[in-house]
Parts: C-alpha cells; sequence; structure tokens
C-alpha cells in the first residue's frame, strides 16, 4: 500500500490484523465460547462502538508527508537518484519479508543473492528495459539456488521457493516503475502510476469508512467492504481521466478511465494478496520502520502489483516513447 494511513475501524474499508497470530482454525472464526449467562445474571450494558484510528495518525500523516517529498523531489531532480531510490525500497522491502519468512515459519530465502539481484534487476529495467529486467531476473533466481547449497540439504525446497517468490513479488514488479521513468514524460507516468494508486487506496477508506456494511473478502481482510471498492473505483477513475488528460503526452481522458479501473482493481488485489501473507505468517505489519505505517512491505502492497498493468496500458494508449 502506498503512503496512506493504514486506519483500521468498524465499518472501515482497511485491513485490521490485531490478535491474527492468535487465531487457529479458519480465520475469523470466533472460536472462543463464552458460557451462556445464567437466566437471572445482570447483563452488561453494551456500550456504542466507537470508531477507533488504531494508529499513531500524526506519525503516520507525518512519515507519509516526508516520503512524498524525497519521491517527488527525487523523480523530477535526476532520473537516476529515484531509481536508486526504488532500489533502495526493494532491498529493504527484501529485508522485511525474508525476516518475517524465516520468524515464523522456518524459511530461510537467502537476503544476500535477493538483495544484489534486486537492486540489479531496478537497475536493469532502467537501463535494459524488459529484456535486461527478465535476464536479471533469471541471474537473481540462478544465484539464490546456488547461495542456499552451502548450508545443509534440509529445507532446500522450501528455501529456494521462498526466495524466486520473494524475487519476483518485490524487485521484478518494481523494475516496471523504472521501465516508465525511461519515457520522455517519464516522471509524469511515474507520478500518475503513484497518484492513482493513492487515491484509489483513499478512495477505498473514505467510502468504506463512512458506509461500509457489506464485507468483500471477510476471511482475508475483514475491513474490506464492496462499499470500499466501489469507492476505490470511482475515485480512480476520476483521478485517471485527469491525469491522461493533463499530465500524459497524447494521453485522453476516456483513458484514464480505463486506467483508474484497472488500478483500482490491482492495487485492491494487491493489498488483499499482502493481507493473505500477514494471515498466514500470524502478523499485523512486515515491519515496523515507518512510524504509524508499519513496515516498507505495508507501503508497496498495492504498488507493486500495480506498476505493470500501469505501464502496460500506458505504452498501450500513448507508446513507450
Amino acid at each position: 500500500m502506498p503512503i496512506v494511513p493504514d486506519v483500521p475501524a468498524h465499518g472501515g474499508d482497511q485491513d485490521d490484523d490485531r490478535g491474527a497470530a492468535r487465531l487457529s482454525g479458519p480465520l475469523f472464526r470466533n472460536e472462543t465460547q463464552n458460557p451462556e449467562p445464567m437466566p437471572d445474571a445482570p447483563q452488561p450494558a453494551h456500550a456504542p462502538q466507537k470508531k477507533s484510528a488504531g494508529r499513531d495518525l500524526s506519525a503516520a500523516i507525518g512519515v507519509g508527508v516526508g516520503l512524498g517529498v524525497v519521491i517527488i523531489a527525487s523523480l523530477f531532480v535526476v532520473k537516476a537518484v529515484f531509481v536508486g531510490v526504488v532500489a533502495v525500497a526493494v532491498v529493504v522491502g527484501l529485508w522485511e519479508l525474508t525476516s518475517r519468512l524465516r520468524e515464523r515459519k522456518d524459511i530461510g530465502a537467502p537476503l544476500v543473492p535477493l538483495a544484489v539481484g534486486g537492486a540489479a534487476m531496478v537497475v536493469a529495467g532502467y537501463v535494459r528495459g524488459a529484456e535486461g529486467a527478465w535476464v536479471a531476473m533469471a541471474l537473481t533466481a540462478l544465484a539464490v539456488l546456488v547461495w542456499r547449497m552451502t548450508e545443509p540439504p534440509e529445507g532446500y525446497l522450501k528455501d529456494v521457493t521462498a526466495g524466486v517468490f520473494a524475487a519476483f513479488y518485490v524487485p521484478f514488479l518494481a523494475t516496471f516503475v523504472a521501465m516508465m521513468l525511461t519515457a520522455d514524460d517519464g516522471p509524469w507516468r511515474v507520478l500518475t502510476f503513484l497518484l492513482l494508486t493513492v487515491v484509489s487506496d483513499t478512495g477505498a477508506y473514505a467510502v468504506g469508512w463512512r458506509f461500509g456494511k457489506n464485507k468483500l473478502a471477510p476471511r482475508i481482510s475483514p475491513g474490506k467492504t464492496r462499499e470500499g471498492l466501489l469507492g476505490a473505483v470511482l475515485f480512480a477513475m476520476v483521478a485517471g481521466a485527469l491525469c491522461m488528460q493533463f499530465l500524459i503526452d497524447d494521453g485522453r481522458w476516456w483513458q484514464g478511465l480505463l486506467l483508474g479501473l484497472a488500478v483500482a482493481a490491482s492495487a485492491t488485489l494487491g493489498d488483499l494478496g499482502e493481507s493473505m501473507i500477514k494471515r498466514d505468517l500470524g502478523i499485523k505489519d512486515m515491519g515496523t520502520l515507518l512510524p504509524g505505517h508499519g513496515g516498507i512491505m505495508d507501503r508497496l502492497d498495492s504498488l507493486l502489483p500495480t506498476a505493470p498493468v500501469v505501464w502496460l496500458l500506458l505504452v498501450l494508449f500513448v507508446g513507450s516513447a
């Protein structure tokens, strides 16, 4: 997810992973059965539930603004600096993911080849395009296989499988951001990608918080609602039409409507995908690096799967130059 604060609440459209580590059996089933009260026992009065932010909003907003300044400054000043920012985010995200896998599942995906290969993948995507990204991905997977051979064979298959998954999930998907940047209007394409993802998440949160009643995927993310998804679609389509009309060379507003619809879908699926991973690991956040947000991976969850979608549609709509 991008830099929008993750604010779980009753009726909201945000994921609340609190207590996930204590769950057993089917997710979200209340397995703690309270004894039936005595017939004559006085029943406690139930105070009306009050919506709670669940996170430090001031810290979340401050960190979000700070990240936004760094991203925008690097994006429009020197493209290579922005590529470096993406590479750093990828390495930190890989560190968070592999650390949680080791702690919660005893899966030892090798970090060193993943970090080196992941950074190289982002640079290769910027310098050589899709061909360079695929070659770097293949070499990273090979490095993971070889690196793990230096340890005992027990658990080899699960470790290298997790390593190849991590290489694809984090750095390979992030290379599409670097490839967007190579176009003449590359900074504006990347800005459009970031804006639409943030607006989609904001629309989901705002509409879900106010009107959300029908759960979207209660077994995965109990806070997400169908109304929130509708808000994400509407907000993203409007923002997409404006961005394509005014920010992208040769872009048309109707293309932005399609782009916004695709972003809302991919961002939601990406958010649900990482929620699934965190449910399996029994954690709320992937890390604690960003106060009020969790970890880097908690901000990348909807950005990563959205990057190839936006890259592809922009190439189809206006070309890659």
